[in-house]
């Protein structure tokens, strides 16, 4: 009985000096290493290394989770086994599946000696952010909605046509649109004695846009209706970049800096990927001189309607784009029958539209099963 005692305490002390030495944790180091920013709907590396230093020889197990809203193919988990510095690597591609300002919710470290006996386990701080900028798609633009020009010389035929500074009256010409047209010019002709008289149409002064501002409507509208709306400005921000353009974004809460170097359009892209339903008055920033100003809402009411007034005072173009709930198709999207009419405020911005023509402020309503790939078309 004795020796069985012996052994028994043999035991019991190597078993107690295993859970002495093991029980303060070693030294880690993690380092991540994937691109700061991508696009919602692609993929991207991650690569993942830890170092682990101890001078008694263990085994360890490092697991760091991803953001929800990013999905990697195999879930990030590292294990190793040895003495003084282990370092593993791990590589996975990552699905970037939602917009937004993701941050790394941090490792845990587990660790144990040699047989396992005693696990233990400390969390391992290494806060990284990932952007995922919203998706885009193509866009099928008129040429009322698509700014032409940057600064730069003019002709009659190019640029953006200004209603508030006129050049003069002409003759009609086929092909000229009917809100032209200077009726009572035209009909001061007819009294001349000259026969049917002459059809005059005003002629507008041509201005160039000199930048490019969406403004997201936050104050109304579900979360479907916000997707879409960021995924259609970030689409107009791409337009914009084609055309040479200093390009911005805008919210009731501000406004990027206009420009058109990376960092400008980083900050259009991260104010686009943080955005969030904000309820209260719109409030549209002041935007550039010349510019054009593009406001995408789902019920732009009358206090929208007078902020793009005032905007107007400033901007070449503005451009009220509604996008009522359920009405305007998605990429990849079928036409489907709707059972609902627009909404009140979408019908009362309608009847506006000539009025706001007239003002240099043009109305655009995605109705049923109309495509925001082809805006205007």
């Amino acid at each position: 009985m004795t020796p069985l005692l012996v052994w028994l305490g043999v035991v019991l002390a190597l078993v107690g000096a295993l859970w002495w030495a093991y029980r303060v944790p070693p030294a880690v180091t993690l380092e991540r290493a994937l691109p700061p920013s991508g696009f919602q709907g692609t993929r991207a590396l991650l690569t993942v290394q830890v170092a682990v230093h101890s001078r008694l020889p263990l085994r360890f197990v490092l697991e760091d989770p991803a953001p929800r809203s990013v999905v990697p193919d195999t879930p990030v988990t590292l294990a190793g086994v040895g003495a003084g510095r282990v370092t593993v690597e791990f590589l996975t591609p990552l699905s970037l599946n939602r917009r937004g300002v993701h941050v790394w919710p941090g490792a845990t470290l587990r660790w144990a000696d040699p047989l396992g006996l005693f696990w233990r386990h400390c969390p391992v701080s290494a806060p990284q952010e990932l952007v995922v900028y919203p998706g885009t798609h193509g866009l099928v633009l008129p040429d009322l909605l698509r700014p032409l020009l940057s600064e730069g010389g003019l002709t009659r035929r190019l640029g953006l046509d200004d209603p508030l500074s006129l050049r003069g009256v002409r003759e009609y010409v086929a092909g000229d649109p009917p809100g032209r047209v200077h009726w009572r010019r035209s009909a001061s002709s007819l009294g001349t004695g000259a026969g049917l008289g002459t059809l005059t149409v005003r002629d507008p002064e041509r201005t160039a846009a000199s930048s490019v501002t969406v403004y997201l409507d936050t104050a109304a509208g579900n979360d479907v209706y916000l997707e879409s709306a960021v995924r259609l400005a970030a689409s107009l921000v791409q337009e914009g970049l084609a055309l040479n353009l200093p390009v911005s974004v805008a919210t009731r809460s501000g406004a990027s800096p206009a420009g058109q170097h990376a960092e400008a359009v980083r900050s259009a892209l991260r104010r686009l990927a943080q955005v969030t339903l904000e309820p209260g008055e719109p409030l549209i920033p002041p935007t550039r001189s010349g510019g054009n100003l593009f406001i995408l809402s789902a019920q732009p009411g009358p206090a929208l309607i007078a902020q793009a007034m005032r905007a107007r005072a400033q901007a070449s173009r503005v451009a009220i784009i509604a996008l009522p709930e359920g009405f305007y198709l998605e990429p990849g999207e079928k036409p489907r029958r709707q059972w609902v009419g627009a909404p009140d405020s979408v019908r009362a911005l309608e009847q506006q539209a000539g009025a706001l023509l007239g003002a240099g402020i043009l109305v655009f309503v995605l109705r049923g099963n109309q495509s925001v790939l082809k805006l205007g078309s």
